[in-house]
């Protein structure tokens, strides 16, 4: 450990003492761009909050929340498509909205983005906390938070080949366990697999509690959609890592294809299991639904080795948020809006002291020592899923005024190489519903602060970026006038 620590600090300071500029290198694969996002969005939002969801919004509802939540994801990534392969830059998110809506605004999203990330750091730190207590229930949830804090950043101070490799095989494993989770636990729904103790298989029974599909109203689904967007978070990724993708023409369209289809395959498909196995009063976010759901199966070890991969699933998503992250500063300072030592790369291509920034965010699970882990990790999914559902906004904004500008420009649609189909009505489409998300968590207690927190920083970030640039402005005017 203290090799690998020593070797880390010693790439930092030979880049802070080399003059020749560092860049990125394009040693992404398509492969690993794929799994770069599905990993990003599979964590906590699947394997953990979506109890909170069941809880709220009933069984039914959350399917229904999960399916729209969907759906605005695709309206999304297919304003992104074309954004990513017309300007294919490392931390694109800001610069379109810089480009296309306005340099504050650009600035504002770009400390979004990083908040998305460096706070959904911490729910996923806390999270696997309050997973390793399932086998060391008398140990603190902070100390493996720290633990894992660290494991994470050893990871990503080396190449990013090393990162992507690792992604790659984070996530795989993740993906067959969803996989194991659908077959296994739709079996056991069914009766085709015996429940414990002699329990009757649920079959539909939970879909219909209380005699109807939305036993607390349709108002609560509404409430929970920040959720399930946090949820879904992580497969704008792509638009990160284009910068550091070989041929981002053809791997940027291809990844968001199959991420968005398998997204909704292995989260509907997901739902619908925990939804028919638990019932509402169950779930919560305590305990992963899925831990309860194998509980429940006739398996042996089936919840501990469900325990094991879920761990794995927070990891990798952690993996994948501190990357950008800290591609989102790197990108903020190399534009001149954060301090040049922000932009500084490691001989491999690594912003190191980006990186040791990012972590701050998963110094809040530390937290959980002071307060109740459960509350921590709900607030900081609704701060994360609000950031992101704002960044989500920009992104469809930006797309549908570069449509427009490139439009004026007398350029044609046919020189696009990817072009985001049903132009205007998707981006519009994919901004309302996302509008619709954040007012949604006001009527939510548990989740408003969310709201506020999120306003707060966003007014923080425009009033910073003018004084920033009146004073830049004053002191230009003051040396020419000498």
């Amino acid at each position: 450990m203290r090799f690998f620590i020593r070797t880390a600090l010693a790439e930092s300071w030979k880049t802070m003492n080399n003059k020749n500029e560092t860049n990125f290198q394009r040693s992404m694969k398509s492969r690993h761009l794929f799994m770069l996002s599905l990993g990003g969005v599979i964590g906590t939002g699947l394997f953990l909050s979506s109890g909170y969801t069941i809880h709220q919004a009933g069984p039914a509802g959350t399917i229904f929340a999960y399916l729209l939540g969907a759906c605005i994801v695709y309206l999304v990534m297919l304003c992104l498509g074309e954004l990513s392969v017309a300007m294919p830059v490392t931390g694109a998110f800001h610069t379109y909205a810089k480009t296309y809506i306005g340099p504050a605004t650009g600035f504002t999203v770009a400390w979004l983005y990083w908040l998305t990330w460096a706070v959904a750091l911490g729910s996923e730190f806390t999270a696997a906390g309050l997973f390793m207590q399932r086998w060391f229930p008398h140990t603190s949830v902070w100390m493996w938070s720290a633990v894992f804090a660290l494991f994470i950043f050893l990871l990503n101070v080396f190449s990013v080949k090393f990162f992507a490799e690792s992604e790659f095989w984070f996530s795989s494993i993740k993906v067959l366990a969803i996989l194991l989770f659908i077959l296994l636990g739709g079996a056991a729904m069914f009766g085709i697999v015996p429940m414990k103790s002699g329990e009757a298989a649920p079959m539909l029974s939970n879909f219909t509690v209380g005699g109807s599909l939305f036993p607390n109203g349709f108002f609560p689904i509404l409430m929970t959609m920040l959720s399930v967007n946090f949820a879904f978070s992580g497969t704008e990724l792509i638009g990160i890592a284009a910068g550091e993708s070989a041929d981002p023409e053809k791997t940027v369209p291809r990844a968001i294809k199959t991420t968005v289809w398998r997204l909704a395959l292995f989260f509907i498909g997901t739902i619908f299991v925990l939804s028919g196995m638990i019932s509402i009063q169950e779930a919560g976010v305590i305990e992963s639904p899925f831990v309860t759901v194998f509980d429940r199966v006739g398996v042996p070890y089936a919840a501990d080795l469900m325990n094991f991969v879920i761990l794995t699933a927070l990891l990798s998503a952690a993996n994948s948020g501190l990357y950008a992250s800290s591609r989102m500063l790197w990108s903020l300072s190399k534009e001149g809006e954060l301090h040049p030592a922000f932009a500084r790369l490691t001989p491999k291509g690594i912003p190191f002291n980006a990186l040791i920034f990012s972590m701050i965010g998963g110094i809040l699970s530390l937290l959980s020592s002071v307060f109740a882990a459960d509350t921590i990790y709900l607030v900081l999914v609704s701060v994360s899923g609000f950031a992101v559902v704002a960044v989500w906004m920009s992104i469809a904004a930006s797309q549908f005024l570069f449509r427009r500008r490139f439009l004026k420009e007398g350029h044609q649609v046919s020189e696009l190489k990817y072009r985001t189909p049903g132009y205007p009505a998707v981006p519009i489409a994919a901004f309302l519903l996302c509008l619709a998300s954040c007012i949604g968590i006001a009527f939510d207690p548990n989740q408003a602060i969310a709201l506020y927190c999120g306003i707060a920083f966003m007014a923080v970030c425009y009033i910073a970026y003018y004084v920033r640039n009146r004073k830049s402005t004053a002191r230009v005017q003051s040396a020419k006038s000498q």
